[in-house]
């Protein structure tokens, strides 16, 4: 029997796959669960339309990201961090610091999307990657420098 998948599973396939699997199997569990359909006419239509629909919004998001990518790209971040004895920072520079510049910069962009293995822990200037989408990242170039001490006093 032919079936659509609605949800993905494991060992049929994806959602909106068509498959063919035994009428038993199709009949008494993946239809009642809910987990497929029966591949009428009807149904291939339907999900042929949510197929272009979702293509689509997926093009649509990506060109987004991508244009996205691009803003981010060309914003010089310059982070001033205090500094001790032999050129060592206080502290580290991390994702949060990085959204923090990002967010006053007027983008939103969560922790969990900065691709940060470690903290920054030394003065120089790092490439730093943002996953924006899927297969869409952007690189934001981090200038990681000393603080002024005018600005430090200003600022407390």
């Amino acid at each position: 029997m032919e079936i659509i998948l609605k949800t993905d599973h494991e060992g049929l396939g994806n959602a909106m796959d068509v498959i063919n699997v035994k009428d038993g199997y199709a009949r008494n569990f993946l239809i009642p669960k809910g987990i497929a359909v029966a591949a009428t006419d009807g149904n291939r239509n339907a999900v042929a339309e949510a197929k272009r629909i979702a293509e689509k919004r997926e093009t649509q998001k990506s060109a987004e990201a991508q244009g996205l990518a691009q803003k981010i790209s060309r914003v010089p971040c310059t982070i001033p961090v205090k500094i001790g004895e032999n050129e060592k920072i206080f502290g580290s520079v991390g994702q949060h610091e990085i959204t923090d510049f990002l967010s006053k910069e007027g983008f939103d962009i969560k922790k969990s999307q900065i691709e940060l293995e470690e903290p920054i822990k030394q003065l120089g200037v790092y490439n730093i990657g943002i996953k924006l989408y899927k297969d869409v990242a952007a690189e934001l170039k981090v200038w990681v420098v000393k603080e002024e001490a005018d600005q430090a006093k200003s600022e407390a």
